[in-house]
């Protein structure tokens, strides 16, 4: 994946809480004619944010083909207004992930899926309400002691 550009009413929040609870480093971005912030995972620009229905020049260079005037509004019903389940970052250092969240009392669930290599922190972004999946290897979770409140048949009941 390139990036995601999420559309917000509070860039800034939205800013804080992707770098201060995953540890993304705000960052250089080109001019677009309105505000926005890039956010980087080492040199990479993972997450870009604007605000939304910042100017009618916004709307216009983000624009498709395809847009009409009412798909550009804020109204929910409309294009460009569809609902993202969740973005998913692959990840190390599950426990320094781990410990940030608990630190700043963010909630999340600890999920292993199914005959896979991947052991799952899922958590909900609270200025959008995006979900947000990170990824580790099972075997990172297995050292650590981790053991997942859901697996791929439901509920874990030996926590």
């Amino acid at each position: 994946m390139e990036h995601i550009l999420i559309l917000t009413h509070d860039p800034e929040a939205t800013r804080d809480w992707f770098c201060d609870n995953l540890g993304f480093e705000s960052g250089d971005h080109p001019e677009f004619g309105f505000p926005v912030y890039w956010l980087y995972i080492g040199n990479q620009d993972v997450v870009h944010i604007g605000k939304a229905q910042h100017s009618e020049h916004q709307n216009t260079y983000l624009s498709t083909p395809s847009d009409t005037a009412s798909s550009v509004s804020s109204t929910a019903n409309h294009l460009g207004s569809g609902r993202i389940d969740h973005v998913c970052f692959n990840c190390e250092g599950m426990m320094e992930f781990i410990d940030r969240l608990t630190k700043n009392k963010v909630e999340f669930s600890e999920r292993k899926a199914h005959n896979s290599n991947l052991y799952q922190l899922f958590m909900r972004e609270p200025i959008n309400g995006i979900k947000v999946e990170l990824n580790f290897s099972a075997e990172e979770a297995l050292n650590a002691k981790r053991l997942p409140s859901w697996t791929s048949t439901g509920e874990n009941t030996t926590n």
